[in-house]
């Protein structure tokens, strides 16, 4: 049986654009008491104001922001039912120039730091039979020269969603894992060191090589992470969301 997302108290991390912003945007006009944040205040106060969500900024990989983050979902939804880790990061490159530095980095915000929030989020989550939802990437199924970082990542929590499942779910908790494929978000265009016009020629180029002949929108993403924070009886799941970008289609 589904729960209803109206009065769900739920904290999204890396809510100030992209996926985690749509998010924001789709769960607070279902009624939930949404909670957001990020490293960049005034994008995340800017969402907050447009849904009606509770601005707390901060960053993953600071101890002292994790728990601020969880304490403000907790005050302001009185209690916490989900958390969904949107927030992350890219680091690209040829294996031969990567750095200790960068990898290190990428794995604090991606990995390390949705981990250790997770633990601090699961005595309430218990306390609420909530749920947890991390993200992957279709850079797990499909190879994309490069991006060997980031893919790794995605992998780690790929993974992880199945070990935290069974960890948590003696406690109620529900572990999820949405899989997207190509959407137009800032942290591809941030990596790419491309300008609006060309991050959106390249992502209508790329639409080419999804099954259903284009790229997904935050939304349709968000969607999916509706399903899994309301689903009872799904843990451990892994939803690929992706256009049918991970098949291999190459494109007419």
């Amino acid at each position: 049986m589904a729960r209803e997302i109206a009065g769900m108290s739920v904290l999204v991390t890396g809510g100030g654009s992209g996926i985690g912003e749509g998010v924001v945007a789709r769960l607070a006009g279902l009624g939930a008491r949404v909670t957001v944040s990020g490293r960049r205040e005034h994008r995340v106060a800017a969402v907050a104001e447009r849904t009606g969500a509770r601005a707390a900024a901060g960053d993953v990989t600071v101890p002292d922001d994790r728990r601020s983050m969880v304490d403000a979902a907790v005050e302001h939804g009185g209690g916490l039912d989900a958390v969904v880790h949107a927030a992350g990061n890219m680091y690209r490159g040829p294996i031969e120039e990567l750095t200790r530095q960068g990898l290190q980095d990428v794995f604090a915000s991606n990995v390390i730091g949705p981990m250790l929030l997770t633990g601090l989020a699961a005595p309430h989550l218990a306390e609420r039979r909530g749920a947890v939802v991390f993200f992957g990437s279709v850079h797990t199924v499909r190879a994309f020269p490069g991006a060997s970082p980031y893919a790794a990542t995605k992998g780690a929590l790929e993974t992880l969603t199945g070990a935290l499942a069974a960890e948590l779910g003696p406690r109620g908790v529900r572990v999820g894992c949405v899989r997207p494929g190509g959407v137009l978000t800032e942290i591809n265009q941030r990596a790419g060191l491309m300008d609006d016009a060309t991050a959106a020629a390249r992502m209508t180029a790329l639409g080419a090589e999804h099954a259903l002949g284009r790229a997904g929108t935050p939304d349709e993403v968000a969607e999916a992470v509706q399903y899994l924070i309301t689903a009872e009886w799904v843990t451990g799941a892994l939803l690929t969301v992706d256009g049918g970008l991970g098949l291999g289609i190459t494109g007419a």
